[in-house]
């Protein structure tokens, strides 16, 4: 009998690949997603199939989070609110999406006894390093309250992982892209060129600096190290070998959408970055993850060019 997998946000852009990817394994896959920003549409290929359960639960509702926790082998944690502009004007948000929602699935893990978690983190908890690539051991500063509350929910899982014995596997992602993408700065640069392909405006002085991952990439990782991580608690970067900044970002969409002469307007605040808990400067170290066999397709500009293809191409077809 196929083990059944349970995926929080499993409508979302990363969660909805991962869906994909354990349906084409042979795992038996419940979906729980309460549809504030997942789609329907992301899972429309497993929509009625005997392989794939979809349930519409929010993970603030605990009792409802038990249920559907229950008879799981392990659970990917994706759940969250992605928008980082989000944690200056409304900073309860990432407080109850992403941190009370985690202590109730944890609870759930716990009273359920599934002994297997994997959390989709972020980079953002590094906040401003002093220097880049930064390494899994660098100082967790969070400048945003999204990188706050992704530190959180990584200190209540090392918790739950040496008092109840829960197996542990954290997921520092740098910036994902591609297909099902509809959010950040390269969805609202292809969105802003398909409406005035004259003029681009940008978020910050367009230096700051990002390491780009295509979701494919993302979701081998996060494969391998399900799978080889051997340890109850453990921390991975998942990003590309290199780093580009927002004006490489926006030559790329540019150059893919076949534009020329576009003017850029800069919006920076203090410091040059685009808002209130941005960073200026974020890339990541994966020497520890490719040390379990994994290593990156693409890397940065890479990634951005084939994403770019792939969202007009959805964009196109609405």
């Amino acid at each position: 009998m196929s083990e059944v997998v349970l995926v929080t946000g499993g409508a979302g852009f990363i969660g909805s690949h991962l869906v994909d990817r354990l349906v084409n394994d042979g795992f038996k896959v419940r979906v729980l997603d309460n549809l504030s920003s997942g789609r329907l549409e992301n899972l429309r290929r497993h929509i009625g199939s005997l392989q794939v359960e979809i349930l519409n639960v929010d993970l603030k509702d605990s009792w409802k989070t038990l249920e559907a926790v229950r008879g799981a082998n392990a659970v990917f944690h994706f759940a969250a609110n992605p928008e980082v502009r989000v944690s200056a004007t409304n900073p309860d948000i990432h407080f109850n999406e992403n941190i009370v929602a985690t202590f109730n699935l944890l609870e759930a893990l716990r009273r359920s006894d599934v002994k297997e978690i994997v959390f989709a983190s972020s980079s953002s908890v590094y906040g401003e390093p002093k220097s880049i690539p930064v390494s899994e051991e660098a100082p967790i500063k969070p400048v945003s309250v999204y990188g706050a509350s992704k530190a959180a929910c990584e200190s209540l899982m090392h918790a739950y992982s040496c008092l109840y014995g829960i197996k542990a596997v954290i997921l520092r992602y740098a910036n994902v892209v591609g297909p099902r993408l509809k959010h950040g700065a390269v969805y609202d640069f292809i969105i802003k060129l398909l409406r005035d392909p004259s003029t681009l405006e940008v978020l910050g002085d367009g230096t700051q600096t990002r390491s780009y991952i295509h979701v494919m990439d993302a979701i081998d990782a996060t494969m391998t190290a399900w799978r080889r991580s051997e340890n109850t608690f453990e921390v991975y970067n998942v990003g590309s070998e290199d780093w580009v900044s927002v004006n490489e970002v926006a030559d790329v969409i540019i150059e893919v959408m076949g534009l020329s002469g576009v003017k850029r307007v800069y919006r920076p605040t203090l410091h040059g970055v685009g808002w209130l808990g941005d960073v200026k400067r974020i890339a990541l170290s994966i020497s520890k993850i490719k040390a379990l066999g994994w290593q990156p397709k693409m890397r940065s500009r890479e990634a951005l060019a084939e994403a770019v293809r792939e969202l007009l191409s959805e964009i196109r077809a609405t």
